[in-house]
């Protein structure tokens, strides 16, 4: 973080990039090779249900939900993940914007809902309102704004959070906050619905009623009741796509045996599936992927998975 304050410096711009690269040999390049199974030439990692309290999958030994994805350099990595078999290729579904689609389904926000009915890009939609300027006229600065502050009413961001992300004043942030809001009022009362119900009972729940308790959510430590409140907000939204990505992993997997066939659903990180599949399957298993994920809850909303193919995970994603 000090050195970021002197960037402008070109050899502080050498030592950052010496720092990355070396954090992503070490951490990926060296270590991962050592843990492939000599018996089945794979990586195997574990996964666990119970250690995030939202409910979503973690992964450990080695943890495959961390490879790099943003980056240049970084995105590299993903090239090494191949399929084990020749001839097979590895298939990508991801969901699009999943948690801000639950939001819009959870708060019934009208405005949000048309925009993803629409099929807009939600980002720049949120920007033309909250800016209230014309679709046509957000600039990359305005939508890089927007994102952040969609992704920040999710986790219950405050004016000060999203002064700091924005590198902008704290009345600014709040006017934008506001604003936001205005545009859509379903999403704050649902926000403040979430939190007056940890209140009266204590926890929230998901989609399909897994519950958190949050047993602090009246806590006279204001720092650590507002992180809690964060946590009841953000509780819901993601630990619901946790809900529904685990649905569509189980009617994928009965598919797979129905259909009989090779495919082999190989890991999950989050919002994404990967699978390796024989050449032959890959038209079907496509298919197949994207209609249980979409449907594997009806949502008020359409929901949307991008597929991607490739020799290795990079080019698939």
């Amino acid at each position: 973080s000090v050195l970021l304050k002197y960037r402008q410096h070109p050899i502080v711009n050498k030592i950052l990039e010496y720092r990355k690269v070396s954090k992503l040999k070490s951490t990926y390049v060296d270590a991962l090779p050592l843990l492939i199974s000599p018996r089945t030439g794979r990586l195997h990692t574990t996964f666990s249900q119970t250690v995030t309290a939202t409910g979503r999958l973690s992964s450990s030994d080695p943890n495959l939900q961390n490879i790099p994805i943003r980056g240049e350099r970084g995105r590299e990595i993903r090239k090494a993940f191949i399929p084990a078999e020749n001839g097979n290729y590895l298939l990508s579904a991801d969901y699009s914007q999943v948690e801000l689609r639950l939001m819009a389904h959870l708060s019934g926000d009208p405005a949000l809902r048309e925009a993803f009915l629409r099929d807009e890009d939600i980002h720049s939609s949120t920007a033309a309102a909250i800016f209230s300027v014309n679709t046509d006229e957000v600039t990359a600065e305005l939508r890089r704004k927007a994102k952040e502050v969609n992704f920040g009413i999710i986790y219950g961001i405050s004016r000060y959070g999203l002064a700091s992300r924005l590198y902008i004043a704290v009345e600014e942030a709040e006017e934008i906050i506001q604003s936001y809001f205005f545009r859509f009022p379903k999403v704050n009362e649902y926000i403040i619905t979430v939190i007056q119900h940890a209140r009266a009972n204590r926890y929230v729940t998901t989609i399909l009623k897994r519950r958190r308790y949050v047993p602090e959510i009246d806590s006279r430590n204001n720092t650590v009741r507002q992180n809690t409140e964060r946590i009841a907000i953000n509780t819901t939204i993601q630990g619901s796509a946790a809900d529904l990505i685990k649905l569509a992993m189980i009617h994928i997997h009965q598919r797979l045996i129905e259909e009989n066939l090779k495919t082999k659903m190989i890991l999950q990180v989050h919002d994404e599936l990967v699978f390796e599949v024989p050449k032959g399957e890959l038209d079907l298993v496509k298919s197949l992927v994207k209609q249980e994920m979409e449907q594997a809850m009806q949502l008020n909303i359409p929901l949307k998975v991008d597929v991607g193919v490739g020799a290795n995970w990079l080019e698939a994603h």
